[in-house]
């Protein structure tokens, strides 16, 4: 190529012009020009000398021409090398234009043919059209070289598709996020977790999928939910999460496309418009952004999950791997060691937050690659925050099918959940509730009124006043106060509607009634003709310490370990 001399071209002019100089020194002292020549080639050819290292072995014929190419001048530009520089549209070879028609379609089928195959099925299909010169392998490997160097584009995105293009060929816009403050941008993906979990709906193990939301200024996760069924709400909780840690509304929320973001976790591929988000978001404030498709470079929270996978998810005893090349051994065939080694425990979703936390602790005492000589958690504790009203996100919360109120209040998640507005209630109800605190759910009409916050019912000690120690006890007597209370409650309504004699002795002895056990037979008195049953002693007791209490009856009860149990 005219005007362009690379350094080892001239490095190579320069070694020739001074084994010029030396071969034409060692001739004048020879009257045999010839025999000199001859000599002077042995010496040289076997010597270790540095020019030897530039030029390596050289024939006499290549003298003569080097000096007649000075043209008795000093002037090393004329013992440059000669090389042919191949241009980038056309490369020089001996393959006609149906070879490598041939051969490219092979080597840029997507799906991505070996050059090794493509040249061997290349060859087979010339020798079937009768060819009968065909070009040697190295020829089609140096053509193919010379494509995928000149052609990197064309060769990506044929055999990679357009996602592969953008990640690895096109130029990228560098940001700075310096010039953001905490809680400006929060970044939104999802996950597949690669270790399993104890699903909480079926208590079966399987891969859940993490959505976090990644505050871009301190690259901490503010915010995540853990997803174990395939949930659209999982978004929008994940997001709540992130204002309650944060104490404030970000002002932007950058995610990946809309429908690529929800196909992606999710069997629907509706839009991210099409589910309601985007209402919710404007509402508190929030501008939603979409990455542009195929622009997986832009989410940088794509770094983080490779972190957390790398620093949290191999660590687990549960861990399966993202695919099959990272499955560990013990889940291979015949591996009796590894398997006799396993550690078989698999996590709820309670403990999985939990280690995710102490994790996160470790993550964010790291320096923070956006402000110098900071760590993640001092730039995050710079923020401003807002004194965020929760209540104020409840139409982020997770939403479940509509339950029925049942006895005992809602049934969710082998649990149950009441509340004194539930009592006396048959109708079904609409909850919400948080993966991170199932001590309570939100309890909404189906029309979406609030009701109440259910919380989650204990169970109790079978014998706390005995075998329990305080704190056993004293939740034994809250609960049955609390009976006491709802039952009066019921009575006291009822009583407006029952207002003959009758009814009201039969309510004088319910109410009498507070703790109903069966312990013994009844016991069948008559009072003015009227039979009345006790179930147990504690009924009879109630009803003639009302009614009747000089009963001799009462006096021996009171001796019994039945009654010190009761009521002492």
């Amino acid at each position: 190529m005219a005007g362009f001399t690379t350094e080892k071209s001239k490095q190579t002019a320069l070694a020739r012009l001074d084994l010029i100089h030396k071969w034409r020194e060692f001739r004048k002292k020879f009257k045999n020009k010839l025999q000199a020549d001859y000599d002077f080639i042995n010496l040289y050819n076997s010597s270790n000398s540095h020019l030897f290292e530039i030029l390596g072995k050289i024939s006499r014929g290549s003298l003569h021409r080097w000096s007649s190419m000075l043209n008795c001048t000093e002037d090393y530009t004329k013992l440059l090398p000669q090389y042919k520089y191949a241009s980038v549209n056309e490369y020089r070879t001996v393959l006609t234009d149906e070879e490598i028609k041939i051969f490219m379609d092979l080597l840029l089928h997507p799906n991505r043919i070996s050059i090794g195959k493509a040249t061997a099925l290349t060859k087979y299909k010339l020798k079937e059209q009768g060819q009968s010169f065909i070009p040697a392998d190295i020829t089609f490997r140096r053509y193919a070289k010379w494509f995928k160097d000149n052609n990197y584009d064309k060769w990506i995105l044929a055999r990679d598709g357009e996602k592969a293009l953008s990640d690895k060929v096109e130029p990228y816009i560098k940001r700075d996020a310096s010039l953001l403050d905490v809680g400006d941008i929060l970044v939104a993906d999802g996950h597949k977790l690669a270790f399993q979990v104890i699903n909480p709906f079926t208590g079966k193990p399987c891969r859940a999928t993490l959505v976090g939301f990644l505050d871009w200024k301190s690259t901490a996760l503010v915010g995540y939910e853990i997803m174990p069924e395939e949930n659209t709400q999982c978004i929008a909780s994940a997001l709540r999460n992130a204002i309650i840690n944060l104490d404030m509304i970000p002002k932007v929320i950058y995610q990946d496309n809309g429908r690529a973001f929800r196909a992606k976790y999710f069997t629907d591929d509706k839009g991210f418009n099409e589910l309601g988000f985007q209402g919710l978001y404007s509402k508190l404030g929030i501008e939603t952004v979409f990455a542009r498709p195929y622009n997986a470079r832009a989410k940088v929270i794509e770094r983080f999950f490779k972190d957390f996978q790398e620093g949290f998810e191999k660590l687990l005893s549960s861990y399966i791997g993202s695919n099959i090349f990272q499955k560990p051994a013990y889940l291979m065939r015949n591996e009796k060691f590894h398997k006799s080694l396993h550690n078989e425990f698999i996590p709820t979703i309670e403990e999985t937050i939990k280690m995710i936390d102490m994790w996160l602790s470790f993550k964010n005492s790291q320096p923070c690659p956006n402000a110098p000589n900071k760590t993640i958690a001092e730039v995050l504790n710079e923020r401003k925050t807002q004194n965020i009203d929760t209540n104020t996100l409840d139409d982020l919360m997770l939403a479940t099918e509509v339950k029925t109120i049942q006895r005992n209040g809602i049934r969710f998640l082998n649990c149950d959940y009441f509340d004194e507005r539930l009592y006396g209630f048959k109708s079904k109800v609409m909850i919400k509730y948080n993966l991170f605190d199932l001590t309570k759910i939100k309890v909404f009409t189906t029309k979406g009124e609030y009701l109440c916050t259910a919380e989650r019912v204990t169970e109790t000690h079978p014998m706390a006043k005995i075998l329990g120690d305080v704190k056993d006890f004293e939740d034994y007597k809250q609960k049955i106060q609390k009976q006491q209370k709802l039952r009066r409650k019921t009575i006291k309504s009822v009583k407006e509607f029952l207002s003959t004699d009758e009814m009201k002795f039969i309510e004088t002895k319910i109410e009498n009634d507070e703790n109903l056990n069966d312990v013994q037979a009844p016991f069948k008195p008559h009072l003015n003709t009227v039979q009345i049953a006790f179930k147990n002693n504690s009924e009879k007791y109630e009803y003639l310490i009302t009614h009747n209490p000089n009963d001799s009856w009462i006096s021996e009860f009171k001796n019994t370990k039945e009654y010190k149990l009761l009521y002492e």
